[in-house]
């Protein structure tokens, strides 16, 4: 987008831009399969509807937050140089006051319409990426996107305890998985975008290691993921229909991560983090499916 079709288009998109709303939607996906997983039945509707409702808001809190305080750092990258806050087009406090609404509506909204421990857990997990990570991790260490990586995979656990008002070992599996993808994920566009992260002083890790040993990480990681995905099936949380979804699954991506570490090309990084969004998404639909069509018990 030009900077001139930015301060033309109407203000509320820059306001939904600040909640990153793509990044929300595959979080809240998620969310919803972790409610209808976590019980062999229906999920309350106004559970269903609210508490996802609460979780996203959470997480447009924290996603504004990010803009907030990345304002400086965005202004010397291309992907994000036209955010509303970096330009100016939302100034510093009202992304401040936008965000506060968003994370106490949400929060209110969850122990209202789910429980307190969702709420609790929900804020922390907000916390967690908008100070620990975008405040401190993320320009402290290469290592950052997997220490920080956990707030991001809170969310089919937000979704579990909204309806059950309990953790359970399962929905920690959940956890897991994404906690494991998200390495690969990131790193991934982070090769496609190195020349932005290295102009902002981000030590990401191809800027800090160089492609090459990011794409053997990428590929480590990316095993370690098809390995964890094959627990909910070890643990029979999910049957046989969920692992050959799985197991197909992450070969794809266990090729991406091949083809970045012994054949790159000038796209790879983009393909393999496409096909990564792709993945999670179609392995969470494929739990969905196990669960109502085989049918194998969960709790």
């Amino acid at each position: 987008m030009t900077e001139k079709a930015a301060a033309s288009r109407p203000l509320w998109k820059d306001y939904l831009e600040l909640t990153k709303p793509n990044v929300v939607a595959l979080m809240i996906l998620t969310s919803i399969i972790g409610m209808l997983l976590s019980v062999p039945g229906a999920v309350p509707l106004d559970v269903l509807l609210m508490g996802n409702l609460g979780i996203a808001l959470c997480a447009g809190s924290a996603a504004t937050i990010n803009h907030l305080v990345d304002r400086q750092v965005d202004l010397r990258m291309a992907r994000t140089h036209n955010r509303p806050v970096a330009t100016g087009r939302i100034s510093s406090d009202h992304a401040g006051i936008f965000a506060t609404l968003l994370g106490v509506t949400g929060s209110v909204v969850l122990v209202v319409y789910a429980n307190v421990l969702t709420a609790l857990l929900t804020v922390a997990s907000l916390l967690g990426y908008a100070v620990v990570y975008t405040l401190f991790l993320k320009r402290a260490t290469p290592q950052n996107i997997v220490i920080g990586g956990l707030a991001g995979a809170a969310p089919p656990l937000l979704g579990w305890v909204a309806v059950t008002g309990e953790v359970h070992a399962h929905a920690l599996l959940l956890v897991l998985i994404i906690f494991a993808w998200t390495p690969p994920h990131f790193w991934a566009l982070a090769i496609h975008r190195v020349d932005d992260y290295a102009a902002a002083d981000i030590p990401m890790l191809p800027v800090t290691h160089g492609e090459r040993y990011t794409s053997l990480n990428i590929l480590l990681y990316t095993l370690l993921l098809l390995a964890t995905s094959l627990l909910p099936f070890v643990s029979r949380m999910f049957g046989w229909l969920y692992l050959a979804g799985a197991l197909l699954l992450g070969l794809g991506f266990l090729y991406w991560a091949l083809v970045m570490m012994f054949k790159p090309k000038r796209q790879a990084g983009m393909k393999t983090f496409q096909y990564s969004i792709v993945y999670l998404m179609g392995l969470f639909i494929l739990m969905l499916a196990d669960h109502y069509l085989v049918l194998t018990p969960n709790v």
